[in-house]
């Protein structure tokens, strides 16, 4: 297990997606630290406190840190609670997300600043505070969740198609900045996934065809979890195309 040892953030990994990627992580001999704001469940099944039970059940080690990613004194918090715990941060998915529906006019200003704050301020700051020990060691892993929503051209959805897009140019941006110091910085489209909130929003006849369960994204992020500038970053990749037009041939290969 190559990833063995090291230590990951996993935001928004109270369901979904999250989960299913700090679980999977852990499996690999992860330590992770599972954030997010459920403590208790409310429209959507999924705690942190579940996620941290799941792992536990198979002699996994994670800690539950609650976190308002919009905060800063949260995210400060929340890392400065890892690195007294574990001493390094060596991973971070940023995955926490708020879908922002609405056109220019329809849309709320609060509803906009959500949208910035958690898509885009959120790995940001996490990014801000990770990067200092990763420096440090010369080595690390940032992955950021995006959307095919960055790439859309729909009238419906600018908050979030916009916010996801800034998301992936963010990307792109501090892989340069970084890659002196052998850290990569990707982002992954995960396509469709049959998640607990979009199940929540569609209706009870809705054609999942061509959705996907989380736990099928976990393969090219446990992929993008072992890599540094020098074998692959500052790439923006789709999880149904891993294997096939991605990784090139001089990245180093999941184990």
């Amino acid at each position: 297990m190559a990833l063995k040892g090291q230590v990951a953030i996993v935001t928004g990994s109270s369901r979904g997606l999250g989960k299913a990627v700090a679980i999977a992580l852990a499996k690999e001999g992860v330590k992770v630290a599972v954030v997010a704001r459920s403590e208790k469940e409310g429209r959507f099944p999924g705690t942190i406190h579940q996620t941290v039970e799941a792992i536990r059940s198979f002699g996994g080690e994670a800690v539950a840190i609650a976190c308002d990613l919009t905060k800063e004194q949260d995210i400060e918090r929340m890392f400065g609670t890892t690195l007294e715990k574990w001493g390094q941060v060596d991973i971070l998915v940023n995955n926490a997300a708020a879908v922002v529906a609405g056109g220019v006019q329809n849309t709320r200003l609060d509803h906009w600043d959500l949208a910035f704050g958690l898509n885009v301020r959120g790995p940001f700051l996490c990014a801000k505070l990770a990067l200092p020990g990763m420096i440090a060691r010369r080595t690390g892993s940032i992955i950021n969740i995006s959307s095919g929503a960055a790439r859309s051209r729909s009238p419906t959805n600018i908050p979030y198609a916009v916010s996801k897009a800034a998301l992936e140019r963010l990307t792109i941006c501090l892989a340069e900045e970084v890659r002196g110091h052998n850290i990569a910085v990707n982002a992954l489209n995960p396509g469709g996934m049959k998640t607990e909130g979009v199940i929540y929003y569609r209706p009870k006849d809705f054609d999942w065809t061509g959705f996907v369960a989380p736990e099928e994204v976990c393969p090219p992020i446990l992929f993008l979890a072992q890599q540094t500038a020098e074998t692959f970053t500052g790439k923006i990749v789709k999880a149904q195309e891993f294997r096939n037009t991605w990784p090139e041939m001089n990245s180093t290969e999941l184990k």
